[in-house]
């Protein structure tokens, strides 16, 4: 019995009436045009219920949010338990347990045998933005050094490291002073095509010349990065790249602030992905699935510099809520007990095996790359020119939709597919998602090589 079940096509008349609503009460800026158009229900695990009556399948996960799946019943549990007892003090007023358990778990898996510390926040960007200034007040230094291709959030000083114009950064200006951006080694597009190795040294390159182009490192706080970029398109970086960043960073004295936003909680196989990498970044930002869909976010870092901001300088009235942070800590619980860092593993094979398969004898697919969980396929006009295939893949990403199969894109063109499936889905669950997705592929590359039209839908 399939897991899928459409009794109506979308939005169903109940979900049309509330997106009806939607437009006359909810801002463009938020609700224009929402990725799936009808209304939740309920949901479980990979599974989404509408109210009316259609299941989905979710590859989508809250944006990467829902690593653990939707409610699942430990992290509701928790939410229910903690909520009983109380909701809100300002943990600057009066403390709770929950905060200090969660900072000392994620302290001791974060990477690095030097003493460290943790705060929290709301928000992924939050986090950021308090690591940003975490590094300007330790170091006494102004400047920072971002990438091409980054995505750190939407607050003020996030959007200004992030690097996609539209929609993000579009009207938005000015944006905070003192930020720097240098490429970011993107093997598959990088100019020329080199191989990986000298991708590897032309980006360190380009890194190294910035302190003598655009600003000294005497005046560098820090470099911050994603070490698998996400909003980009899931960008693996070359082998020893990452390490060669924390070697400048080092020879110039400069803080290593790694966005660990998406990659964490076991995207990748491993329960951070600077792991993967052998690298011990000064701060870690964290967030999306730390609390199973509750909002909350986090820095972890060497204990110097987590003390060096000053009592009260980083925070705000909600920061670390209490229910947040008992959710987190039943996250975690799910995460060791299911062992979902080897499951993450698990599902990248599967999803990689469906699309080697196809790319076989498909003119679409450029590039398949990931780790973990964490992949994505690169779609393109003709494989020769690299040309971004940027409709074709909004049209699969909706056809997928109409079939019951929640699918996202990334990349600056929009023509990559990346898998953020919650790492509970099922193996059944996921074959059956990832039938419908090479189906409709096949469907929407057979129209662009007939010279079709793409129909659409």
């Amino acid at each position: 019995m399939p897991f899928i079940q459409l009794k109506t096509e979308l939005p169903g008349p109940r979900s049309q009436e509330w997106l009806e609503r939607m437009h006359r009460s909810v801002g463009k800026a938020k609700a224009e045009k929402t990725l799936v158009p009808a209304i939740i229900d309920y949901a479980e695990g990979a599974l989404i219920h509408d109210i009316d009556g259609n299941r989905l399948i979710d590859l989508a996960g809250g944006v990467g949010s829902l690593n653990v799946g939707h409610s699942h019943p430990l992290v509701v549990q928790a939410i229910q338990e903690a909520a009983a007892r109380f909701t809100h003090t300002d943990y600057t007023v009066v403390p709770y347990s929950s905060y200090i358990e969660l900072a000392e778990e994620l302290c001791r898996r974060a990477p690095g045998t030097f003493s460290k510390k943790a705060v929290f926040m709301n928000s992924g960007a939050e986090a950021v933005e308090s690591a940003i200034k975490i590094a300007r007040k330790a170091t006494g230094k102004k400047a920072i050094i971002c990438f091409d291709g980054a995505f750190h959030g939407r607050t003020m000083m996030a959007l200004t490291l992030t690097s996609k114009v539209r929609p993000y950064k579009e009207g938005m200006g000015p944006f905070v002073p003192d930020v720097y951006r240098v490429p970011f080694p993107y093997v598959y597009r990088w100019p020329g095509f080199p191989s990986e190795e000298e991708v590897c040294f032309q980006a360190l390159e380009h890194l190294e010349n910035t302190f003598s182009s655009q600003v000294s490192p005497n005046e560098t706080a820090a470099i911050i990065m994603e070490p698998i970029q996400g909003e980009n398109g899931f960008i693996v970086p070359p082998a020893g790249y990452l390490k060669g960043v924390q070697e400048i960073c080092r020879k110039y004295n400069l803080l290593l602030i790694c966005d660990e936003v998406q990659t964490g909680y076991g995207r990748t196989g491993e329960f951070l992905a600077s792991t993967i990498f052998e690298i011990e970044p000064d701060l870690i930002t964290l967030g999306k699935s730390i609390a199973g869909g509750l909002p909350l976010s986090g820095v972890v870092g060497r204990t110097e510099l987590l003390d060096s901001a000053g009592d009260g300088s980083i925070g705000g009235t909600f920061v670390g809520n209490p229910i947040a942070c008992s959710a987190a800590l039943a996250v975690l619980k799910v995460y060791d007990g299911e062992q979902l860092g080897e499951r993450a593993k698990q599902i990248g094979e599967q999803i990689t095996a469906a699309l080697d398969g196809f790319a076989k004898s498909s003119l679409m697919v450029g590039e398949i790359r990931g780790i973990g969980a964490m992949r994505a396929v690169e779609l393109v006009r003709a494989k020769e020119t690299r040309e971004p295939a940027s409709e074709e893949t909004n049209q699969i990403i909706q056809r997928c939709l109409a079939r019951g199969v929640i699918i996202f894109k990334a990349g600056l063109h929009g023509n990559v597919i990346r898998f953020l499936t919650p790492l509970v889905i099922t193996p059944e669950q996921l074959d059956e998602a990832l039938q419908i997705l090479l189906d409709t592929m096949r469907e929407v590359e057979e129209e662009f090589t007939h010279g079709k039209e793409i129909t659409a839908v």
